[in-house]
Order: C-alpha cells, then sequence, then structure tokens
C-alpha cells in the first residue's frame, strides 16, 4: 500500500461520508473493488502439514520457547501457565502465578521469556489485575522459573497500566524485548466510546491505549518521548492505539512492529516511533460498530498523526481482527523467510504477508478450513516450525510443518 494509494482511499472515503456497514452493492464501489481484489489475491497456501504438539488447552492466550526450543510456556486466560516438551508433548502445570481478573477478556495473557533466561531465569507475563474496587488495568510481571521444581519464585510485579477502571476489555498485553534492555508492552484503550480527542488513548497523562516501556527492571528509561513533561505518563513509548494484540521486533531492522484491532475493520499494522501518536480515535480507517458510519478523519487526512503501513478499509468484506505477530526467520520454510504471519480472531486463519521495508502485502491464508480463532503464534527455534495456539476451550497445541 503505497501513499499515492492511501491518498486515493482517503479522498474516496472522504467523498462518502455517509459510509455504512458493507452491503454487496457496495462491492460494485471502485473502492470495495480495489479491497476486495486484495482480498481474493491471499490464497490458500500450500507447501505445509499440520501437526498435534500438546491437547486439552483452555483458551490459550500467549507462548514463548526456553531457549533451546525443546520446551515452550503457554499461559491460559483462566491464570494457567503450561509447561510443555516439544517432542513427547507432555504439558506440566506452574506454580507460583499472580491472582489474575479472568472477567470478559481478562485473565494471564501474555509470556515472553527473557532473553538471557539461562542466566537469569526470567519469565515476563502480562495479566488483567483488580483493585479492591474491582476495577482492573493491564499488569506486567516477571518472576523466575525453577523447572525443576515447576515453581514461579520471586515474582514482582513491575508496572500497572493505569488508570484501574471499570472495564473488562481491551487489554492489549503483548511483550516484546529490544534487546537493549528494554521491555515493551502493550495496553487497550479499556473499550472507550468516547470517541473524540479526549479519549483515553489520546491522553498521555495515564498508560491505557498505549505502547508502553520499562526498563527490565520496571524503571522508566531516561530517554522516554516525555520523561520531561510533567502531565505526561513517563512509561509511554507511543499513543492512540485501539487493542494491540501483536508485537514483535523486526529481527534485521530492529524496529518495533504492532497489529491492532480497528472498529468495525480499521485494523491495522504499524511501526512504532518513539513518542508515536497513531491516531485512534481521532483518525481511523474505521467506521463506528453502533451505526455503520463514519467518525474521524483517516489516518492520511491528520498530519498529527503516524500512517499504519497496511490497514484495512471499512468497505473490506472480512477485515482482520489480529492477534499475535511473528517474522519468520527459519530454515524450515525457506521460501517463508521475512514473511510476516498474524492471527485472525474473527476470520479464523493465520494470514501471511509479504514485507519489503515498509511495503506489505497479504499473501496467504493458513489454517482456512479449520474453523479456528488464532489467538498467537511462534516459531520453533531449534525447529523454525510455526506453533499456533487456538482461541477456544479443550485445544491442542498444533505446528506447521514442511510438506513431505
Amino acid at each position: 500500500m503505497q501513499h499515492s494509494t492511501r491518498n486515493r482511499r482517503a479522498r474516496a472515503i472522504a467523498a462518502q461520508r455517509q459510509t455504512s456497514i458493507l452491503t454487496p452493492q457496495r462491492l460494485a464501489l471502485g473502492l470495495g473493488a480495489a479491497a476486495l481484489a486484495a482480498w481474493a489475491g491471499a490464497a490458500q497456501a500450500d507447501g505445509y502439514e499440520m501437526e498435534t504438539v500438546a491437547e486439552s488447552f483452555d483458551s490459550p492466550w500467549g507462548i514463548d520457547f526456553l531457549p533451546d526450543g525443546g520446551e515452550a510456556l503457554i499461559t491460559e486466560r483462566e491464570g494457567a501457565l503450561k509447561l510443555v516438551d516439544i517432542d513427547s508433548g507432555e504439558v506440566s502445570e506452574i506454580g507460583g502465578l499472580p491472582e489474575v481478573d479472568a472477567r470478559g477478556q481478562g485473565g494471564l495473557l501474555d509470556v515472553a521469556v527473557h532473553p538471557d533466561f539461562e542466566e537469569n531465569g526470567l519469565v515476563y507475563m502480562t495479566w488483567a489485575d483488580a483493585d479492591a474496587d474491582d476495577n482492573t488495568a493491564t499488569m506486567l510481571g516477571r518472576a523466575t522459573l525453577d523447572t525443576d521444581a515447576m515453581e514461579l519464585t520471586d515474582l514482582e510485579e513491575l508496572h500497572a497500566a493505569g488508570p484501574y477502571v471499570d472495564a473488562t476489555g481491551h487489554y492489549g498485553s503483548r511483550i516484546a524485548f529490544d534487546g537493549e534492555g528494554h521491555v515493551f508492552f502493550s495496553t487497550g484503550d479499556r473499550q472507550s466510546k468516547d470517541f473524540g480527542p479526549d479519549h483515553y488513548s489520546q491522553d498521555i497523562s495515564h498508560d491505557l491505549g498505549k505502547i508502553l516501556r520499562v526498563a527490565e527492571d520496571g524503571s522508566i528509561p531516561d530517554d522516554n518521548p516525555f520523561v520531561e513533561d510533567a502531565d505526561a505518563s513517563d512509561a509511554i513509548w507511543s499513543y492512540g492505539h485501539r487493542n494491540p494484540q501483536g508485537m514483535t521486533v523486526h529481527p534485521e531492522t530492529g524496529e518495533l512492529w504492532a497489529n491492532e484491532h480497528g472498529e468495525n475493520n480499521g485494523d491495522e499494522i504499524n511501526v512504532i516511533e518513539r513518542g508515536g501518536n497513531y491516531g485512534w480515535p481521532i483518525a481511523t480507517w474505521g467506521v463506528d460498530y453502533r451505526t455503520g458510519e463514519v467518525f474521524a478523519d483517516t489516518p492520511p487526512e491528520n498530519p498529527n498523526t503516524i500512517d499504519p503501513v497496511y490497514w484495512w478499509d471499512p468497505d473490506h468484506p472480512e477485515g482482520f481482527p489480529p492477534s499475535g505477530f511473528l517474522f519468520y526467520e527459519g530454515d524450515a520454510f525457506s521460501d517463508w523467510q521475512g514473511d510476516a504471519f498474524m492471527g485472525n480472531l474473527a476470520h479464523e486463519y493465520l494470514g501471511q504477508f509479504s514485507v519489503e521495508g515498509h511495503e506489505v502485502e497479504q499473501t496467504g491464508r493458513l489454517l482456512e478450513d479449520e474453523g479456528w480463532r488464532i489467538r498467537d503464534i511462534a516459531e520453533g527455534p531449534a525447529d523454525g516450525f510455526i506453533y499456533v495456539l487456538i482461541d477456544d476451550d479443550d485445544v491442542p497445541l498444533i505446528r506447521l510443518t514442511p510438506e513431505s
């Protein structure tokens, strides 16, 4: 999606300010035809087979591997952490977990193994935390994993993404390390419908609707963008986000990439810049769920916000509610090296995207016939296979292997 295309679409949407929910007639419009062509061009990928690694997971949300690649940690939203032996399929439950609030979309969410786990044994997690009034916030914490005792010890709460609010959705919650001593984690807008400049995501006095950056011990780095602003939250790295549920560092460029859910389409892929405003809800391609109508400028129409590198227009026949984000580096699928993969929740497939610099194109729809909401994905560090979490109860951990 080049800037010229982006501007043409902006003008087209601006000329149709009565945009409504998708109808067959609208697919015949020029704007809808362009989106439909891109959607139809993403073919069912081949060249892979599917294997079951382990079974009986309930609402798994996050997965990460221990360094040798023989074991993986998987969170379950109700509050469990499982250690999976990749070869045998044996599943062990880890003790010592924090208390979580599993109402709505809450619970134990992401898990990320520290890059120096072999030296320090640290595991980072996000979860929905509740205060004494049952208001909730996204919490980042860490603990030391003892694999012999199957226990977490020395649990620390590192940063609560306040304020605590009376809501049980849009926690964000993905974790990423930059390899330079910092931890990024995402927070959602907590389902606020106060669309406008006073929305949570545009308010830099707190942490809602943001991507946050802290040191590995939870302290605030001196070079965070708003540390000199007395009215801003020092933890903010970027703002104007709705609900980022996929985030990763590009293995070649070191850039932080994130995907996020839009409002009735308007889903996005973003390259995250220090101090950047990503527009929600004052600049978006989405339309109001309640009315189907446009309520904000498109990103190119607002000079104070950063455009996504890829997005889904409101007339798109599906949209792409994303979760999980992986740049594939392995040798098992050599033709896929450098491609991005993201789970599609509502439309139940694993999306594949070619990436050249900041030029992104959807090229594949994997697992499309399985009827699975894809929650998270990970690349096995030892085998290069792609491991997939399914968002449901009593589901398997599956992996994609090369076609034999």
